[in-house]
């Protein structure tokens, strides 16, 4: 059920990302619009729209979520392999998933400063200081 669900929400996810997809769904819009005088803009007229907008739409959020989970896992995945496979890459930041939102703010702040000083004072061999203390379970920054 898994993988029928994932091949469904991948096919669906690049249909729907398409540009037939948006003139399509345009098309509708337009035939829907010039419809409206026919059915005197009436209440049912209305309804058909907000309602099948509103059923895509809810069905649209988790084809959308499962597609984004699974690439954004592939992504750290890969960057986790190309941090293992750096000479002198801290492999302490292949887990930063784990982190609360203050850690990576913080992280980010670091890596910003560092940023700064390196433009401004760049040395060949100029690595980054931030310590990272994965000897602990606890995944707090050290």
């Amino acid at each position: 059920m898994r993988e029928l669900f994932r091949k469904f929400a991948h096919t669906t996810s690049h249909a729907v990302g398409s540009s037939w997809a948006f003139i399509l769904a345009a098309v509708i819009i337009i035939v829907w619009a010039i419809t409206g005088p026919m059915f005197h803009f009436s209440d049912t007229w209305q309804l058909v729209i907000n309602t099948g907008t509103t059923i895509i739409t809810f069905l649209m959020v988790f084809l959308i979520q499962n597609t984004q989970n699974r690439d954004a896992k592939a992504i750290h995945l890969k960057l986790d392999e190309l941090l293992k496979g750096v000479k002198g890459a801290r492999t302490g930041l292949v887990n930063l998933e784990q982190l609360s939102d203050k850690e990576l703010e913080n992280l980010q702040k670091e890596f910003e400063r560092l940023h700064e000083r390196v433009n401004h004072e760049h040395k060949p061999g100029d690595e980054p200081q931030i310590a990272l203390n994965r000897a602990s379970e606890s995944g707090k920054l050290a």
